[in-house]
């Protein structure tokens, strides 16, 4: 009998998503969610070694620490693809002049929007911005996301995105959930440039994108494609330099307007394309022709009232790998929680309970290029598992508004419970 560090066993429900992504489809019929029932999974040295029956788990291995999961279900640690956490303060005061019926736009008029976080930013040092941000990756954890992308994007100068990439890059050193860093230098046009827009676009070719990828200090580069802010030459320019520079490309696309940014995403074969709400029939034909990965921001439309919502149903039809995030901002979605991103999946989405897991889980690893090692149980990934305290998996999306998270495990360690929760029945 083998001895290992740890085994997690007597799940009601061990959720793997150790499977093939479908050649058609995204796993619609919800009995396709591989499910072992009466679960266990063998863990050493931070990695998956088997899963399978606790019976057979038992029989083969001898294990250092045990953790039952009697009654609850076991999942991978949830995978979140596209966040802004990292941002100088919070901006409620917009949230509550959008429901009193002031647009984004006449909240940017009036000097909200991103450019307020733009000017409290680059009044900080590296150091405040790392202290502000550790408690919300804190939450994020406590929520069961286990990895993380985070965005720069409201520095707007050199100084300043660098300033930012650094405090991304020194969270990822003190805390235990893995970030994933991306560059989005071109997430607005600063109000120094507003008159020269070339002159901007020249700095971030020329200067920025240099200098990041000469730090090594962000994996993408991503860019806020819409007619009011880059359009699609605009963006084009702007990404095509960056893959030269050695960057791999994501997009903010087609979130108001259905100006191409999903065509374009596809064009350059981008690994992902964001928010997509008004993505056209011909964009979603585009992404799957360019294997770009779709990620919906459910939570995004959520907070600003929008009844328009993106075609997750033409996309899952279309055999795209749809991937879900919060988007967590101060602005436009306040959340850390992937377990709402979910509920809001199912109920707006009209996503099933599978497809969301999917979306939080193997998909959202797959748009940060790191589906070869988190995102699903499998023998030689890392140990990230979520512990849920519910009888099945369809309560993620069916109970909403608590967290549902009995235990996370990070790399085979504990590292975050919540003893409140509530079992259902």
């Amino acid at each position: 009998m083998k001895t290992v560090d740890l085994v997690v066993r007597d799940a009601a429900q061990l959720i793997t998503l150790d499977e093939p992504l479908p050649a058609e489809g995204n796993g619609v019929d919800s009995a396709s969610l591989p499910v072992v029932p009466d679960g266990a999974a063998a863990i050493s040295d931070g990695k998956i070694i088997e899963y399978g029956a606790t019976s057979d788990i038992a029989a083969k291995y001898k294990a250092r620490s045990v953790i039952s999961a009697a009654g609850m279900v076991v999942t991978p640690g949830l995978v979140d693809p596209h966040t802004h956490l990292v941002f100088p303060a919070t901006r409620e005061d917009e949230f509550e002049m959008r429901n009193m019926g002031l647009s984004y736009k006449e909240i940017t008029l009036r000097g909200g929007g991103i450019h307020a976080s733009v000017r409290k930013l680059r009044e900080m040092s590296k150091e405040e911005l790392v202290e502000k941000s550790l408690p919300y990756l804190n939450s994020a954890l406590a929520h069961g996301t286990t990895a993380i992308e985070i965005k720069s994007g409201y520095g707007l100068t050199t100084k300043d995105e660098i300033k930012t990439l650094e405090a991304i890059a020194e969270l990822n050193k003190r805390h235990v959930v893995d970030i994933v860093p991306t560059f989005l230098g071109a997430h607005e046009v600063p109000v120094e440039f507003r008159d020269n827009k070339e002159g901007y676009i020249s700095l971030l070719i020329n200067e920025m994108i240099p200098e990041v990828v000469r730090r090594g200090l962000a994996e993408f580069c991503d860019i806020f494609c819409e007619a009011h802010v880059y359009n699609i030459e605009e963006s084009r320019r702007i990404l095509l330099a960056a893959r030269e520079a050695g960057m791999k490309l994501k997009m903010h696309a087609d979130e108001i307007e259905p100006i191409g940014g999903a065509e374009l995403a596809g064009e350059l074969r981008a690994v992902s394309a964001d928010h997509l709400v008004a993505a056209s029939d011909a964009g979603i034909e585009a992404l799957a022709a360019g294997g770009v990965a779709p990620v919906l921001l459910p939570a995004t439309s959520f907070s600003l009232g929008l009844q328009k919502h993106a075609p997750a149903r033409k996309m899952l039809d279309a055999g795209l790998p749809v991937a879900l995030s919060t988007d967590f901002n101060p602005g436009t979605s306040f959340t850390e929680s992937q377990q709402f991103t979910m509920s809001l999946a199912c109920v707006n989405l009209k996503m099933s309970a599978a497809e969301a897991l999917r979306g939080c889980t193997v998909n959202a690893a797959r748009a940060i290029c790191r589906d070869g090692t988190v995102g699903s149980i499998a023998p030689g990934k890392q140990a990230d598992l979520v512990v849920w305290n519910i009888p099945n998996y369809k309560h993620l999306g069916y109970h909403s508004g608590v967290n549902l998270v009995r235990f996370v495990i990070k790399k085979g360690n504990i590292v975050a419970r919540n003893v409140n929760t509530v079992k259902g029945t």
